[in-house]
């Protein structure tokens, strides 16, 4: 399903994606390196043993990113003008390797673009879920998208 057009949302709208995603190592190696994140919990197997989490712990902004990516194809794919921010992100629960995700969008509010009369906002509310059916993840995405007319 490509993404929605503003005026073919209401607020209360909720779609769980079908697409999964299992972290694997690499997929942490690369987007830590690929950043520039040194901190040893993501990249140094027996550092990360002698933590709290006894193991590596998925890079934050590699779930944030996977949350996000994950919701594209349903929400905004071919209808988006610019993401306009990102808020009130937590992340509650650790995510390891091996972990599968999924997520969940709420749209949660909608408003009509003051500058552009062609476009609105829609604001997202997404979760990454683990397959223990714990958040792990969760954010308030600000979109503008082109309306339909």
């Amino acid at each position: 399903m490509a993404g929605k057009f503003f005026d073919e949302w209401q607020v209360g709208d909720r779609l769980t994606h079908e697409i999964r995603r299992t972290v694997t190592e690499a997929d942490n190696l690369f987007f830590t390196v690929m950043t520039h994140n040194p901190q040893p919990l993501h990249l140094d197997v027996e550092a990360a043993k002698e933590s709290e989490f006894g193991q590596i712990l998925v890079n934050g902004t590699f779930t944030f990113s996977l949350m996000v990516g994950l919701s594209v194809g349903d929400t905004t794919l071919g209808t988006l003008v610019a993401n306009l921010g990102y808020d009130k992100l937590i992340m509650p629960k650790p995510v390891f390797i091996g972990d599968t995700l999924h997520a969940t969008s709420e749209v949660i509010a909608l408003r009509d673009s003051k500058s552009r009369p062609d476009t609105g906002i829609v604001t997202f509310l997404h979760e990454a879920v683990n397959q223990r059916s714990e958040v792990v993840c969760r954010c308030e995405r600000s979109a503008l998208l082109r309306k339909s007319g």
